[in-house]
């Protein structure tokens, strides 16, 4: 499977497995079959409140550690120095784990929820910086950063980000962001990449789809990926587990590519970094 190298040497394949609301049996059930098909990367979150059973199906599927890439996430109601460190430690016990591959901050802080949103993004990630350099993470990003954001950040890392994970799929793939991404060698990594369901309906996705012998789900990886964009789709279906790494035996035209680039705006999920809900009391 293609890879797509960070700025930081370390690699990722460009198709891993997503685990939201991947939960108790079903869950660490899906996630053991999608290891016995290849997927070798697996992305949960503290939010999730699944890192236990994401943990038990690596634990209990006898593959080697090493071969294995987990990614969870920092909630953006424990964002700080200390809570960072916090927060870590706990997603790292519950996953049972040494070490995880790649750390994310969720959703940046924003001046609805923190005094200083800058300082509050600046301190987690001098955390991050802190764990990274102890071993205990291997690679760290961020998660629905916009531009404003990243600028802001990179006024005191020491390490530029190595992935940000944003809403990216057919009718919202935030465009602008991507280049401003690519342009600093941050690699981009897609959620929602099937908009919620929606692409299954649109009728240019039909009829490449066809064309090509492939579903609209299949036509929507490979878009993504053709993007040289991270994408990890989820699933609890075995046949859709199996699909949805089954996408490099094809490929989508320069005609096609610009096609699904200019579907209007469609799935978009309504959630954007700035305006996440208000917390009663503003953090420092």
């Amino acid at each position: 499977m293609k890879e797509i190298v960070l700025n930081d040497g370390n690699k990722l394949p460009i198709i891993g497995f997503g685990t939201y609301k991947s939960t108790k049996k079903e869950g660490i059930q899906s996630i053991k079959n999608a290891l016995n098909i290849g997927y070798r990367m697996f992305d949960t979150a503290a939010k999730y409140d699944n890192e236990k059973e994401v943990g038990k199906a690596i634990n209990e599927s006898g593959i080697d550690r090493k071969e294995i890439i987990i990614t969870t996430k920092l909630w953006r109601e424990n964002l700080g120095y200390e809570e960072t460190k916090k927060a870590f430690n706990i997603s790292l016990k519950k996953l049972g784990l040494d070490y995880i591959d790649l750390y994310l901050i969720h959703w940046p802080a924003n001046a609805k929820n923190y005094k200083d949103w800058k300082k509050t993004n600046a301190d987690s990630w001098r955390a991050m910086e802190e764990l990274q350099a102890d071993g205990k993470i291997t690679s760290i990003g961020v998660s629905n950063f916009w531009q404003e954001h990243l600028e802001a950040l990179f006024q005191t890392a020491n390490v530029i980000p190595a992935i940000n994970q944003i809403e990216f799929h057919p009718g919202y793939w935030q465009s602008e962001l991507v280049t401003f991404c690519k342009k600093n060698i941050i690699a981009v990594e897609s959620w929602s990449p099937l908009a919620r369901g929606k692409v299954f309906g649109n009728e240019l996705l039909q009829s490449i789809a066809r064309q090509h012998n492939k579903s609209v789900a299949q036509i929507c990886l490979r878009w993504i990926t053709q993007h040289e964009t991270i994408v990890i789709p989820k699933s609890n279906t075995l046949k859709r587990i199996e699909d949805n790494i089954n996408i490099f035996d094809f490929k989508l035209s320069e005609a096609e590519m610009k096609q699904i680039n200019e579907l209007p705006e469609m799935g978009f999920s309504g959630e954007l970094p700035n305006n996440w809900p208000e917390v009663l009391d503003v953090k420092n």
